[in-house]
């Protein structure tokens, strides 16, 4: 009797033997194993995604994109201060080339760019235009401007990034790694339509991802520059909703990294509210008739 009530005793707290198992809980053969081992893959995959999470599959994603050429397209349009932090992050946490077009050197933005590639001439370049920014009532628009960065670019990939963001961190290899493994696109914040109930709304699409989306925003976008090239909105005047319709146009799957990017959201680079509206409801209004069944 001794034996066995030292025997309950030892089972407490031992799953496999308070079901009445007996041996090692991974033991192939023992009653029950398939339920036992399925649980240690589960824990496994589970601390193997926590891990993820944590940035450990970074030095893979590094190693298996160090042979693929990318460059980041920054369109400068003014903001001068934001530009040399933009600038200095990419340079800092990423190995890609800068490719910057200035417009007009608006408040002084286009000196900033120089003044970096005096300091990094293998990895920035600057090419300046006299056109001011449409917003600005010039004629250098948002659609020419972003398809000449791509013709100038002869990279894999092409990484569209807006000068309000910064980078913290590696950033960029999540998003190349995802596109050499099959993406045409993959980037740091995903959106899907409003839905059904506001089909003609002016409202900004919703938030989507992580994994497949049906787009993505413009602000940080990594995707293979020959696609782009031929689906890039050149029509568009202004960048709001025109990020969407490229997203669109794209012909393969638009991913977002389930590991959270470095990326910091610096100030609104804010245009008139009359031009902004107006610019928006043009580009929103060949994105919904792209959305139309056809």
């Amino acid at each position: 009797a001794g034996t066995k009530r030292r025997s309950r005793e030892g089972a407490r707290g031992n799953p496999a033997a308070e079901l009445g198992f007996s041996g090692d809980p991974g033991q192939h053969g023992a009653p029950g194993d398939d339920m036992l081992h399925a649980q240690r893959v589960w824990d496994g995959t589970l601390a193997t995604n926590r891990m993820d999470d944590l940035g450990i599959n970074a030095e893979r994603q590094r190693v298996e994109t160090k042979d693929v050429t990318a460059s980041v397209g920054l369109l400068v349009d003014g903001w001068p201060d934001d530009v040399r932090a933009c600038v200095a992050s990419v340079l800092a946490h990423t190995g890609c080339t800068v490719l910057a077009l200035d417009l007009g050197d608006v408040d002084g933005a286009g000196k900033v760019l120089d003044e970096l590639a005096a300091r990094e001439p293998d990895r920035v370049r600057v090419w300046h235009v006299a056109e001011t920014p449409h917003w600005l009532g010039g004629t250098a628009t948002w659609g020419a401007a972003r398809a000449k960065l791509l013709r100038l670019d002869t990279a894999e990939v092409h990484v569209l990034m807006d000068t309000s963001l910064v980078l913290e961190g590696d950033a960029l290899t999540p998003l190349i790694a995802a596109v050499q493994e099959g993406a045409v696109a993959a980037g740091w914040q995903g959106r899907k339509p409003p839905g059904a109930e506001r089909p003609d709304s002016g409202d900004a699409w919703l938030q989507a991802g992580p994994g497949r989306v049906p787009a993505l925003t413009g602000d940080l976008m990594a995707v293979r520059r020959s696609a782009a090239v031929a689906a890039l909105p050149e029509e568009a005047r202004y960048g709001v909703d025109a990020d969407l319709e490229l997203s669109l146009r794209l012909r393969g799957e638009l991913v977002v990294p389930r590991t959270r990017l470095p990326v910091r959201q610096g100030r609104a680079h804010a245009v008139a509210d009359d031009y902004r509206l107006e610019e928006s409801r043009r580009n929103h209004g060949r994105v919904l008739g792209m959305l139309e069944p056809s």
